[in-house]
């Protein structure tokens, strides 16, 4: 099993989102990792939720996603927005950007795309346009007649045309793929019956499942085909947890494995559903961040929960090395991890005066000052970034 690489040169570069709940018109340069902090209700969870629906939409799934939150008249921006649109741009070796852009509007009781783009500037007279679709008036580039075309086949109306239309060029699939592949992470269900703290099937896994559910199968792979990943879970646990010696995986019925931790103050192993919820947390968020399978944007919501500031340190190396192989995209309430985090690392989402959100990079607020004396999260609690409410 190989660990996948981000190529650097196939990456979302920048996103604007606008009418979407609080974010009226948020406009961002996309990094990795990108750290955003803010009191509640900013827009934090709404940016990634946005992001979560442009990766529904990329994979055909745009009318059950909306569906699911609520439908587009809930998603609109109060007395401000009438409809809501998605661009982002992703960078592509030897060309300009290649640009989408996605505009839905209500409709009766549901909803319409009113303009779907997928265009990158090519030195030409006006940009070159892979996608050209306005209120089901689709047309898309035909590699083989060398021009704009309509579907020949039935189009779904409810679904993007970048979802639909047949395999482009490169760099038009590149962008299909990294966007439908975006995956978000909530908080880690440690519940008595909890996926993560039963015995698991033995199967081949990349990634330890958004519950927990193939953590086992997962740390299983890695340490019989892939040690060097396993080994810098193992190290992970060690540094995080002193007494921590390694971990087991003893067969407790067919075909299944359970997973247990060995501590070097007791003489036998303690099962997953021994673990403090800390402990599962942080061994989840480990093997995450280490998976061979990880998309290639990453969200986590909230991964702070549960783990005590010392950990933090750790996660945010974790954090980092991730970072190389997936982009990664936080939110979190945290100033104990801000402190392990650099300005650069950081987005500060606050409420304007009008009421909806704002993101600025902690990095472009002129701190230089304020950090010469303090650290970063110290100069967060005292209001100089914003985002306190």
């Amino acid at each position: 099993m190989l660990k996948r690489s981000l190529p650097k040169m196939y990456k979302i570069n920048h996103l604007r989102i606008k009418g979407f709940r609080r974010l009226y018109d948020i406009d961002l340069e996309i990094r990795s990792p990108m750290v955003m902090i803010g009191a509640n209700g900013v827009g934090k969870t709404s940016f990634l939720d946005a992001i979560s629906l442009l990766s529904a939409s990329a994979e055909g799934k745009l009318n059950s996603s909306l569906n699911e939150m609520g439908g587009i008249a809930n998603l609109l921006t109060a007395d401000r927005a009438d409809e809501l649109s998605l661009l982002v741009d992703m960078k592509v070796p030897h060309h300009e950007p290649l640009k989408y852009e996605l505009h839905i509007v209500p409709k009766g009781q549901s909803y319409a795309i009113s303009k779907e783009m997928l265009s990158q500037d090519r030195g030409k007279t006006g940009p070159f346009k892979h996608i050209d679709s306005q209120y089901g008036d689709v047309r898309y580039f035909e590699i083989e007649g060398g021009g704009l075309v309509r579907p020949t086949w039935e189009h779904n109306p409810f679904e993007t045309s970048l979802s639909q239309v047949p395999k482009m060029f490169h760099e038009p699939e590149e962008l299909r793929r990294i966007l439908s592949s975006a995956t978000l992470y909530h908080i880690l269900d440690v519940k008595p019956r909890a996926p993560v703290k039963l015995p698991q099937p033995m199967k081949p896994a990349e990634l330890p499942g958004k519950d927990g559910e193939d953590i086992v199968p997962l740390l299983y792979y890695l340490r019989e085909s892939s040690r060097d990943c396993y080994d810098a879970i193992e190290d992970a646990l060690k540094s995080a947890f002193p007494g921590f010696e390694n971990l087991g995986f003893p067969p407790v019925a067919a075909g299944m494995l359970a997973m247990t931790w060995k501590d070097k103050c007791f003489k036998k192993p303690m099962y997953m559903n021994q673990l403090s919820e800390g402990t599962l947390r942080f061994l989840w968020l480990a093997s995450l961040l280490q998976s061979p399978g990880l998309s290639t944007i990453t969200m986590i919501d909230e991964p702070e929960v549960s783990l005590h500031p010392e950990l933090l340190l750790l996660f945010a190396e974790l954090l980092r090395e991730a970072s190389k192989r997936t982009q990664i995209i936080i939110a979190t309430h945290s100033d104990s991890l801000i402190r392990f985090l650099r300005p650069e690392e950081v987005v500060v989402m606050d409420i304007n005066e009008g009421g909806c959100a704002s993101a600025a990079w902690a990095d472009k607020l002129n701190l230089e000052k304020w950090l010469s004396d303090y650290t970063l999260d110290e100069v967060w609690r005292m209001g100089r970034m914003g985002g306190r409410s």
